[in-house]
């Protein structure tokens, strides 16, 4: 009962703050528990839920070159921008901390309540976007590393 309420909450919070995201995931977490899906359901959602997402979002982003908006020509238009510049290096950035993320969480799976938590505080208060644990448990692991260090 106490995983019902404390979706149900999520879903008040995410009406409050009209974050579609979060209330659609809500309601499909709802659903599936409420079928009685949940016990096959969410183990695989929970360790493949992130590649699946990630899976979805590459896809999104390659449409436009699939649809023949961008192609070659855009990409060496591209390359002469310094915003290009600095989209690519973030672009790295970004996969070299979601690869320390995937780590962390793999070593310290406690971790994963405080970036959940905080992934749905920023969606819900400060509609954010659902793919802060991964990240957000990169950055952890890169300033657990500077303070390990020191």
């Amino acid at each position: 009962m106490k995983p019902i309420l404390f979706l149900l909450i999520l879903l008040m919070i995410g009406m409050i703050a009209k974050n579609q995201s979060l209330i659609i995931a809500v309601i499909v977490l709802l659903a599936i528990k409420l079928i009685g899906f949940d016990t096959k359901l969410f183990p695989y959602l929970q360790s493949k839920g992130i590649h699946l997402g990630v899976t979805i979002i590459t896809i999104a982003v390659l449409v436009p070159i699939a649809s023949g908006e961008i192609g070659f020509k855009e990409l060496s238009h591209a390359t002469k921008s310094a915003y290009a510049w600095i989209a690519l290096l973030s672009g790295v950035a970004v996969a070299l901390l979601a690869k320390g993320g995937v780590t962390l969480l793999a070593k310290d799976p406690h971790i994963t309540t405080a970036l959940v938590f905080g992934t749905i505080l920023a969606v819900s208060l400060f509609n954010g976007v659902a793919v802060g644990p991964l990240i957000g448990a990169g950055i952890a692991y890169v300033v657990m590393k500077i303070v390990d260090f020191f």
